[in-house]
């Protein structure tokens, strides 16, 4: 398994992963006719037009598995809302279920935090569903409970979660080590 910068022709790959964990994942948190409703094609396109934008801000990773397969991706960058302490965000994380506890994330998100390091940016946030297990991530990886809002997702109301890291050097340690 290698985790790499995400090229243009991963966009099929990390939209496969993206869709399937959501409907994995999120399965009785976000209505089921929305999770039906997402697009291969859709995100795939998605996907396509902002990873050949030249201009864009985020970093993208990729975890492939031994034949190629994207099985997992992690995208980043400065916060996309303005905050007075954390100036890095970590947009999305997703592995593929069969593939999650392995430690991938972990390596995922370190890849993440070098570039935002190498960009200047030490601190970082993440939203997650409130409902969502993977929370747990989360916190095993040190992340400090900092707010909540209200988000909108397939006509219903729920509510995200807000953890940061005030140093992210802290992931780059042997706290975050891969598992055997």
């Amino acid at each position: 398994m290698i985790i790499r910068p995400a090229r243009i022709e991963d966009a099929a790959g990390i939209a496969r992963v993206q869709i399937d964990s959501w409907r994995s994942t999120y399965k009785g948190i976000v209505p089921d006719d929305y999770l039906a409703s997402m697009s291969y094609e859709e995100h795939t396109q998605r996907w396509r037009t902002g990873l050949s934008n030249p201009t864009r801000i985020a970093c993208d990773f990729v975890a492939a598995d031994e034949t190629g397969q994207i099985i997992g991706f992690i995208s980043g960058g400065p916060a996309r809302e303005h905050d007075a302490v954390y100036r890095g965000e970590l947009y999305a994380i997703y592995l593929l279920q069969q593939r999650q506890g392995q430690g991938i994330g972990r390596r995922l998100t370190r890849a993440l935090v070098e570039k935002l390091l190498q960009a200047g940016i030490e601190t970082m946030l993440v939203w997650v569903l409130a409902e969502n297990p993977a929370r747990k991530f989360y916190e095993a990886l040190g992340g400090q409970f900092i707010r909540t809002k209200q988000v909108m997702i397939g006509g219903a109301t729920l509510e995200e979660v807000a953890y940061g890291w005030t140093d992210i050097r802290v992931l780059q340690s042997n706290r975050t080590k891969d598992k055997p």
